[in-house]
């Protein structure tokens, strides 16, 4: 069994295969930081509630956006109850809130939970809005 670090340079991958492992982690107030904002892939960020029903019937479909994008993307999720500076920091006004991050910059925000197809097609034209590399260094 691989064992994923909450924050790493590079992608985790599988020991023995080295394919791509999904990456999820979970932040609060103290580690945001070190975990999300300063990770090499886009995060996908879910700001969710222990009693929130919808946090926890979405939570599956972006589990399964991890596995699916494992090498690409990172999932982040952030109890609000437990980090209260993010909480307000990103004005949650409604659990879930999800954003996707990258280099710490939010690029993309959703509010509420959604069907798997449509958090697909969310977090695929998020990440097709970020530069690549070369575009980067072109600058």
């Amino acid at each position: 069994m691989n064992r994923v670090p909450a924050a790493a340079r590079g992608k985790p991958r599988c020991g023995n295969c080295k394919a791509f492992l999904p990456w999820i982690a979970d932040a609060a107030d103290a580690d945001f930081a070190e975990i999300a904002e300063q990770a090499t892939v886009p995060v996908l960020v879910d700001l969710w509630a222990t009693w929130c029903g919808p946090c926890r019937m979405v939570s599956p479909a972006l589990e399964q956006l991890a596995r699916e994008k494992a090498g690409q993307i990172k999932l982040v999720k952030v109890d609000i109850d437990r980090a209260p500076k993010l909480a307000q920091r990103f004005t949650v006004q409604a659990v879930p809130t999800l954003m996707v991050l990258y280099r710490g910059e939010v690029i993309a925000r959703q509010p509420g939970a959604a069907p798997l197809n449509i958090l697909r097609s969310w977090l695929d034209d998020a990440i097709a809005r970020i530069p690549s590399e070369s575009d980067l260094e072109a600058h």
